[in-house]
């Protein structure tokens, strides 16, 4: 597996992870929202290139992406995580822990402070988030709870507090 940024051919490999990652076998034809997201999140301001990464399989097909767009807390940036999809004929071969070191790591080294997302629990732990409101940064929506997952890098600053804001895109859901 080798991890890239995105190029401009990768884009119909990228929404076609996205919808077979995120399917609903009980809603068959629906294509799920995080497959356009993407689309959307691109076309918008809050797009950050350098972090939006794809794994591919030795043959160069693309089997995995992920994204960090700009986001805020309170009125400083930091940056919302997600979508994050691995097509499911490679689950539990490590793609999703490689794209997530890969992305924390070019986050880190372009010197953002703080990486938000919404996930599960029990996965987003092994990568350093806890719940973000341990670092006073607040949901934009309460039910989320712990759900609602902060990390900071290198370049964080314990004064980021605040309610987070993701790119427009995402309230477009």
């Amino acid at each position: 597996m080798l991890i890239r940024r995105e190029t401009t051919a990768d884009l119909e490999a990228i929404r076609a992870v996205h919808a077979a990652a995120f399917a609903d076998p009980r809603r068959p034809g629906v294509t799920p929202s995080e497959a356009g997201l993407v689309d959307a999140l691109r076309a918008s301001d809050a797009w950050l290139p350098a972090l939006s990464l794809v794994a591919t399989d030795p043959d160069g097909g693309v089997v995995g992406h992920v994204v960090c767009t700009r986001a805020r807390v309170g009125s400083r940036p930091a940056l919302g995580l997600g979508p994050l999809g691995v097509h499911p004929a490679v689950h539990r071969r490590g793609v999703g822990s490689a794209l997530m070191h890969a992305v924390l790591g070019a986050a880190d080294a372009l010197d953002e402070p703080l990486v938000v997302l919404l996930g599960h629990t029990d996965y987003y732990p092994r990568f350093g988030f806890r719940p973000a409101v341990e670092l006073g940064v607040t949901p934009p929506e309460p039910r989320w709870g712990a759900h609602f997952q902060a990390r900071p890098l290198t370049a964080y600053d314990p004064s980021l507090r605040g309610e987070f804001a993701y790119a427009q895109p995402f309230n477009e859901l």
